[in-house]
């Protein structure tokens, strides 16, 4: 592919991801998450900012250690200080310190900070750009500068904002970025901006787009447009405020929507979800179900009229294959769905034999409905569902009958921490099993005990875990006698199930969405 057809991609999560609220990278997360980025084929890995703090420069000592296949380590960091020699400044002396192939450095566009914040003069900020851009060039580094509130400082003095990355470009910058620093800017801004700069300068151009009116993936894509050869951004969109431009949605994009290409293997496409998801794992953040591309929701398909025409054709209701960014379709459940909706659940189960518009799937409507209006939801209660279908059609069998429990919460003094009890006893194919389990909560104990009572007999039921567990009220007017709705989602390690229960007792809605995940993960063991 020619290389006007190239995008660069220049990630950020290190850095400027980081300073997301509620986003925090361990040293050894840093190395982890770059060295997934360089598998992945990211151009450009900025580690952190060398002027910062110590486990910035940490991070860059620890990554020369490692043996990147593709990518580039960036070293962030500001035009020199107002008044100071660069040769003498801490900033870009601490960026040679760094040791990085690439320095990226930002400078002010925007006469308001030039005099508000900086409190210099314009010709003063010139000169800074100028110089640090030189003496970063002269010490062999490639130099990307990033022109903070560029967009909004063009707006508001075109003329200057011009000359500022005319100074860096004197200075030898190799990379000219336009940063919409506020996101404040819309898409046709961002085109109509990157042209002309893209017509006034023999340098390449690059963006840095935020997402404050919810536009940064769409500004980066019309700065490519425009011709920017080089987007900066993060993983799941993680940045100050509202976030960054998301690279995942701007990867995704630019190979399945243009003419263009931004990977080292464009066919590494298909572990976008995966990157996704360790990024997030990473930075100790749940995956965002409504993320584009990666997302739980991303195909999942509720309308009947929706999943008939997928199951016919899948992309008169998808605009990419699944599979093409590593994801999976999903037919969820609901008062909305239809016989196609159950069909695609038969054929999930191997029960492909039976017609759409035969009496079981009628019938399994018809209870799906009466228990949805009972507060039963099964949209994320998907192993439920199909037990749902297994008691329908006469095909469910009980592993164990439950002869009793009973759960005992103790608060023995004022500060002692509570202490909970469960007891239970079960008949397992005709032999009693009478166990006690000990738990954080009532429910915690109550699984506790049922697994010490299944796993003489079901050892496979000792892998399973419970990794989410949600309770909703129903009808608050209710007060504390409201029906509870309770949603648990349970893991073996490779396969995660949701199941639900529905009761006026918390603790009864919990045990009935803890036996539909016990019986479901045995009914898939009797599968294999």
């Amino acid at each position: 592919m020619s290389a006007d057809k190239k995008v660069y991609i220049y990630d950020t999560t290190l850095r400027d991801g980081a300073q997301a609220e509620g986003v925090t990278f361990s040293a050894v997360a840093k190395i982890h998450v770059a060295k997934m980025l360089d598998s992945f084929g990211v151009d450009y890995i900025e580690g952190g900012y060398a002027a910062s703090n110590p486990k910035d420069m940490e991070f860059f000592r620890a990554i020369k250690k490692e043996n990147l296949k593709h990518a580039k380590v960036a070293a962030f960091g500001s035009t020199r200080h107002a008044g100071v020699k660069v040769e003498e400044d801490k900033g870009s002396l601490a960026l040679l310190e760094a040791d990085t192939e690439v320095c990226t450095i930002f400078g002010k566009t925007w006469l308001l900070h030039v005099l508000e914040v900086l409190k210099t003069t314009p010709e003063e900020n010139l000169a800074m750009i100028e110089d640090t851009c030189r003496f970063l060039k002269q010490n062999g580094k490639e130099v990307i500068y990033d022109a903070e509130h560029f967009f909004d400082g063009y707006k508001d003095d075109p003329g200057y904002a011009l000359r500022t990355l005319a100074a860096a470009a004197k200075g030898g910058a190799d990379v000219l970025v336009l940063c919409d620093t506020n996101g404040g800017c819309l898409p046709h801004e961002v085109f109509e901006i990157t042209t002309t700069i893209r017509e006034t300068f023999d340098v390449k151009v690059g963006v840095h787009t935020h997402n404050d009116s919810e536009t940064g993936v769409a500004n980066a894509m019309e700065a490519v447009r425009a011709g920017a050869m080089q987007v900066q951004g993060t993983i799941n969109g993680f940045g100050e405020r509202c976030g960054n431009c998301n690279l995942v949605s701007v990867v995704a994009n630019i190979i399945t929507k243009t003419d263009k290409t931004c990977l080292a293997d464009p066919a590494q496409l298909k572990n976008l979800k995966q990157l996704s998801q360790f990024v997030n794992e990473q930075a100790n953040l749940r995956d965002n179900k409504r993320a584009a591309f990666v997302g739980e929701s991303a195909f999942a398909h509720k309308a009947g009229m929706h999943v008939d025409g997928v199951r016919k054709v899948s992309h008169s209701f998808e605009h990419v294959p699944p599979e093409s960014v590593g994801n999976d379709r999903r037919i969820l459940i609901s008062e909305l769905s239809g016989a196609s909706n159950v069909m695609e659940k038969l054929i999930e189960m191997g029960l492909d034999n039976i017609d759409r518009k035969s009496p079981e799937v009628r019938e399994i409507l018809q209870t799906m409905e009466k228990m949805e209006k009972g507060g039963y939801v099964y949209e994320a209660a998907d192993a439920s569902f199909k037990m749902l279908i297994k008691k329908v059609l006469k095909e469910h069998k009980s592993f164990f009958e439950l002869e009793g429990f009973r759960v005992i919460v103790e608060k023995r003094s004022k500060n002692a921490p509570c202490v909970t009890e469960a007891t239970i006893k079960l008949n397992v194919n005709g032999e009693r099993a009478f166990t006690v389990g000990e738990g954080d909560g009532p429910v915690d104990a109550l699984n506790m005990a049922l697994r010490n009572a299944l796993h003489e007999f079901y050892p496979s039921i000792d892998g399973v875990y419970l990794a989410d567990y949600r309770v909703s009220i129903l009808d608050p007017e209710e007060a504390t006698a409201a029906k509870t709705r309770v949603l648990i989602e349970s893991s073996d390690g490779e396969t995660t199930w949701g199941t639900v229960g529905v009761s006026e007792n918390i603790i009864e809605a919990s045990w009935e969405a803890l036996v539909d995940g016990v019986e479901y993960k045995l009914f898939l063991d009797e599968e294999k």
